[in-house]
């Protein structure tokens, strides 16, 4: 069994990105890389529309947090406290406690998964009201039917000369009313 643990670090939230490249930086310039194997951010892609344009950004799992792995001993505890923009290990007690290898092994696997296929921004429930804003039926009104959020789809009832049509329509071409 390796000695390299996982261990959660809190960090100023926002700042993850320039968190993790300076401590990877410091550890390099203190000699010490061979102790800390790892510093991973886990992220999703999410798809949003603004000003029209569909947009694929990175969103953190956990924001405010990092995931290092490494050997936990007194030259690393004290690297990474001293980090700027670290504010301290998670656990309680004066020793942090690793994360267990089933949670880091599901946090990967999460990661991967969500890299893969891009996850709609907003969620929708059925029989929300929503209004068409794109596409032939813009401007209608209609109620959600079903919801696919693995196709990014949604099924929506529209009045349509006061009969009830079912439209598929993408979650960027409407909005909740």
């Amino acid at each position: 069994m390796s000695q390299y643990r996982w261990y959660v670090v809190h960090t100023q939230t926002g700042c993850e990105g320039r968190v993790k490249a300076t401590l990877e930086q410091r550890s390099e310039t203190a000699g010490l890389q061979h102790l800390i194997q790892q510093v991973l951010i886990p992220t999703e892609k999410v798809s949003e529309v603004k000003a029209g344009k569909k947009r694929i950004t990175e969103r953190k799992f956990f924001p405010g947090y990092i995931l290092v792995n490494m050997i936990l001993n007194d030259e690393s505890w004290y690297l990474i406290r001293n980090t700027p923009g670290i504010s301290g290990f998670v656990g309680s007690g004066r020793r942090p406690l690793p994360l267990k290898d089933s949670d880091i092994e599901d946090i990967i696997k999460q990661q991967e998964e969500k890299a893969a296929k891009p996850k709609p921004k907003v969620d929708f429930t059925v029989g929300e009201s929503v209004r068409v804003k794109e596409g032939a039926f813009a401007n209608f009104n209609g109620t959600i039917d079903e919801v696919h959020p693995g196709r990014g789809k949604l099924k929506v009832m529209v009045s349509i000369f006061g009969r009830q049509t079912p439209v598929e329509l993408e979650y960027w071409q409407v909005e909740k009313v």
